[in-house]
């Protein structure tokens, strides 16, 4: 009898999923959510919430927001963060001071969980919205987030 029962379940089901589909086949929402990739390159803008890549971004004067402190690096599962860094002496304060030589970020090795983002205590780096990262060669998803030259922003505490 449960052999029965079970193909009547089954012929429920599709007709309950035929019933959903159809009903958006007749009666479609009035706004189309499809994007026409690529033709619409130029006016495509991604959600707010879209996790494309992890970026740090840099003000006009090529600061940026990171202190070093690895927590991002730390909290990441897989490794995807490499903080490289050295100590040197202010010359103002005489004291050591944390600075980031490398922020490497490795998008082959990613899942967007999202940790570190979270985890960073001044927003050094957040979400971008680039998406199209197909390359043919995997060294070129290895990236460096802080630009060459750039210093932490004076607003930001260790």
């Amino acid at each position: 009898m449960s052999y029965f029962g079970d193909i009547v379940r089954g012929i429920g089901s599709l007709l309950n999923g035929m019933k959903v589909t159809s009903k958006y086949l007749f009666f479609a929402p009035k706004e189309i959510i499809t994007q026409y990739y690529p033709e619409n390159r130029d006016t495509l803008k991604m959600f707010d919430r879209f996790r494309g890549e992890v970026i740090m971004p840099h003000d006009a004067e090529n600061m940026h927001r990171c202190t070093g402190c690895q927590s991002c690096e730390i909290v990441c599962p897989n490794g995807s963060i490499e903080i490289i860094w050295d100590r040197v002496v202010n010359e103002e304060t005489g004291k050591k001071v944390k600075i980031i030589d490398k922020h490497i970020y490795h998008l082959s090795m990613c899942t967007m969980c999202g940790l570190c983002i979270q985890a960073c205590p001044t927003e050094a780096i957040i979400w971008g919205q680039n998406f199209e990262n197909a390359v043919t060669d995997r060294t070129q998803l290895t990236k460096v987030l802080n630009k060459p030259g750039s210093k932490v922003h004076p607003d930001v505490k260790e």
